[in-house]
């Protein structure tokens, strides 16, 4: 008879607790239950992760306040995932689980407290006069039926779907059921697949059990359209399937298209905008098996699937996938992890795969599949490379830019200006003394925001009132340093009145429903320029966009970060894939000081493949990354001292063999919101290495008083040095 209960608790604290089991309660508590019970003076909610007979505490053990669930509400590989992922990031136990479990049940809610109710379309032929409600008919019509607060999300209110519901003309049902198990897939329209599609498709169908596919296939070369005919096979069988795409913004597009080739089955969202009873509806739908596809951002790789059997990771290379607090996990690994633990394939869809992907095709970890023609056009887009230096220009646009655009306008062609920096400009500058805007509480610049009149701090968020004065010498003379979207996209509003501008970044996209109009309007087709931010160069399709120019390339050519060049070459490809999607080549013009530049030269002349190549023979002459394993222990603080003493506190006067030190060393941002940063980096020549040095390290910071004084965190695997 089982008397304790080991139950994984939402602290800070690497170990799990016992309680009692109380005898009314034996016969129903299991693994995977959760639990009430009191830790010092709160109730807090917990997992049972282990039955036992005795504990070493036994006389001083607290018994468990409540039962709160009759049977487990996760299973034994949900359970393993998450210890796993706890384990190899260096997390405690409770807090993964936090980030594992929806919020509600977090709470302690009950399992099925929220049921989304769907809206579907009953009668497309009626004549409505509303604007919203012939929008809210044509978006039924392309996606078949949607989640009221899906429509919510879209921008939709409940008085246009009330009277549309008055009116009969849609209808409203509670959750999906399982019947699409037992009906036959109805699949819509699919285009012939190119040969490099069909030999993708027939690799992955033809095997069973696990295998990583990388699908590497150029911009526009359609890969989605080999993710869409490879869940046929599971959805006939009615088993499950997950899609993890990085944005938000994406899921809209492309829960619109699967659900127009999977019309009869259930295909729901997972992402940080919907609300908690919407990622409650999503989780048990995946649990009870109503939903057969979700598509989700990172955090739905803990989604308790009951058949699941394909996970697709779209854009793998995205810096999205990784989680940068709290438990630190990155989901195409965790994908890998999860996907093997139940042998079922796992496809990686890029055109810019990350390195670390690379080399393991290299090392035929992964079985490599390649797409090297575009679905729209058999020409490559031309590159140009723009030299700034002498240039004209205005808002950062030199005046050939000016002409390209202008040319492309006059062909009713659509224009895309890619500059990754919000706000109207960087800084504010004195042109008497050179005081900057600098946030107070940063080592930063606070941007200057010309439609709001505030400066803001990017990093801490910090506002202030732009100064009439110059705060140094009391000049007026304060003007904009650099340039940002909405500078940009006030210049040529003034330089082309006749041509709409459409401008998608944070801050033009904050309310509900605000990015899908905007992504809407650009897909009328109709000459059009567009501003944008990495928001607009990830995934979307815009068919009209012929040209694309790349403001401010210079900045990723020199970093403190090894892994900016990397990141710069995805950026470039990635955007410049926007354009020629419309059956003819575009135009990619980059603006650079430095046109001479090996990397620009090789990406533009050679393409991505060959910097890929070029760039992991650099790696493992440096040993870095994906030839090494890296860990950085982060640390932050009001008071630098503090962090200097707990930092050298951790350097052993002998280092294992293996393992290397670097730091302590600032942060590239040295400061913010008032506190110090600072990193000690942890390289290790073999992965088990690295993880036992952690866990010493762990053990021994646990015990640390000098801990008590600072914050630190363990990265493993980090994709940024910031």
């Amino acid at each position: 008879m089982y008397l304790v209960a080991e139950v994984a608790l939402n602290v800070p604290l690497y170990r799990n607790f016992d309680y009692l089991i109380e005898p009314h309660i034996q016969s129903d508590i299991a693994v995977g239950c959760r639990v009430a019970v009191q830790f010092g003076r709160q109730q807090l909610i917990g997992i049972v992760i282990k039955l036992k007979s005795d504990s070493e505490f036994m006389s001083k053990l607290r018994p468990i306040s409540s039962l709160i669930d009759s049977h487990p509400i996760i299973d034994g590989h949900l359970i393993s995932l998450v210890e796993f992922a706890s384990h190899y990031y260096q997390n405690p136990l409770g807090e993964s689980y936090q980030v594992a479990l929806p919020n509600l049940l977090n709470k302690g809610e009950d399992l099925d407290k929220s049921a989304v109710p769907i809206i579907k379309l009953v009668d497309q032929n009626t004549k409505v006069t509303g604007k919203k409600q012939r929008q809210l008919i044509e978006h039924l019509i392309d996606s078949g039926s949607t989640p009221v607060t899906e429509l919510s999300a879209l921008g939709f209110s409940s008085s246009t779907v009330k009277s549309l519901l008055e009116k009969s003309i849609i209808e409203k049902t509670i959750e999906y059921n399982r019947d699409w198990q037992s009906k036959p897939l109805a699949k819509g329209d699919k285009p012939k697949l190119n040969r490099e599609q069909a030999v993708a498709l027939a690799a992955i169908n033809q095997q069973s059990g696990y295998t990583c596919y990388l699908l590497e296939g150029v911009t526009g070369s359609g890969k989605t359209e080999v993710y869409l005919q490879a869940l046929e096979k599971p959805l006939q069988q009615g088993q499950q399937a997950l899609v993890l795409v990085p944005e938000i913004g994406l899921t809209p597009q492309t829960v619109n298209r699967f659900r127009r080739r999977f019309p009869n089955v259930p295909i729901m969202l997972w992402h940080s905008a919907m609300t908690d009873h919407e990622r409650l509806s999503t989780w048990r739908a995946a649990q009870n098996q109503s939903a057969a596809i979700v598509i989700g951002t990172r955090s739905s790789v803990f989604l308790p699937f009951a058949q699941l059997a394909m996970i697709i990771v779209d854009e793998e290379h995205d810096l999205s996938f990784k989680q940068q607090d709290s438990l630190r996990y990155h989901a195409r690994d965790l994908a890998c992890f999860r996907a093997a633990k139940l042998a079922i394939p796992l496809i990686l869809g890029s055109a810019t795969p990350s390195l670390e992907s690379v080399q393991n095709a290299k090392n035929q970890k992964y079985q490599l599949l390649t797409l090297t023609e575009r679905a729209q056009t058999q020409t490559d887009n031309q590159y140009v490379l723009l030299d700034m230096r002498g240039q004209h220009q205005q808002s950062g646009l030199a005046q050939a830019t000016l002409e390209y655009i202008k040319k492309e306008l006059k062909r009713r062609k659509q224009v895309m200006v890619f500059l990754n920096r919000r706000g109207f400009s960087p800084s504010l500058i004195c042109h008497e003394c050179g005081w900057l805007s600098q946030c107070q509480r940063c080592s930063a610049n606070a941007t200057y925001h010309k439609h709001i009149r505030n400066l803001i701090c990017h990093h801490c968020g910090s506002q202030e009132y732009v100064p009439t004065q110059c705060p140094c010498c009391g000049s007026t003379q304060i003007i904009p340093a650099g340039q940002g979207t909405e500078q940009v996209a006030e210049f040529l509003s003034e330089a082309f009145p006749d041509t709409p501008i459409t401008r998608v970044d944070r801050d033009s996209t904050r309310k509900k429903g605000s990015l899908e109009a905007a992504l809407n309007e650009i897909n009328k087709g109709e000459p059009r320029i567009l501003i944008g931010t990495q928001m607009l160069a990830k995934g979307h399709h815009f068919s009209e966009v012929s040209l694309v120019v790349i403001m401010d390339v210079d900045s990723g050519l020199y970093s403190y970060d090894f892994r900016a060049t990397e990141h710069l070459a995805q950026l470039i490809t990635q955007v410049s894939g926007r354009a020629g999607r419309s059956g003819e080549a575009g135009t990619v013009l980059l603006q650079t000081h430095f046109p001479e530049h090996p990397l620009l030269q090789d990406l533009i002349n050679n393409g991505y493949q060959d910097f890929a190549h070029y760039a992991l023979t650099e790696r493992e002459e440096m040993q870095l990354p994906p030839f090494n394993c890296l860990a950085i222990i982060r640390c932050e603080s009001h008071n630098p001292n503090d962090i200097n003493n707990f930092l050298y506190d951790l350097i052993p006067e002998q280092l294992p063999s293996g393992i290397q030190l670097l730091g302590p060393v600032p942060a590239a941002l040295e400061r913010v919101a008032g506190k110090y940063r600072y990193q000690l980096h942890v390289q290790g020549n073999e992965r088990k290495e690295l993880h036992r040095y952690l866990n010493q390290l762990v053990s021994y910071i646990s015990q640390s008083k000098l801990a008590t004084k600072v914050r630190w965190s363990i990265d493993i695997d980090p994709v940024s040095m910031a």
